[in-house]
C-alpha cells in the first residue's frame, strides 16, 4: 500500500483518479448494493450508515 501512495503522490490528481477509476469500479461490482452504497459514501466525505438508513425509508 505504501508503493502506491508514493506512486500517487507523484501524479496529478486527476490523472491519479483517471486511472484509479476501472479499478475501483471492477472492485466495486464485487460488493453488493449495501457495501457499494457505503463506500461510496466513505469516498465522498460522507453522510455514514444514518443518511443510508434514510434512504432506504424513502
Amino acid at each position: 500500500m505504501k508503493e502506491l501512495q508514493q506512486i500517487l503522490d507523484t501524479m496529478e490528481p486527476t490523472d491519479a483518479l483517471t486511472r484509479l477509476l476501472p479499478l475501483m469500479k471492477s472492485l466495486l461490482a464485487h460488493l453488493d448494493e449495501e457495501a457499494r452504497v457505503q463506500h461510496v459514501l466513505q469516498l465522498l466525505g460522507g453522510a455514514g450508515e444514518d443518511k443510508v438508513g434514510s434512504m432506504v425509508n424513502l
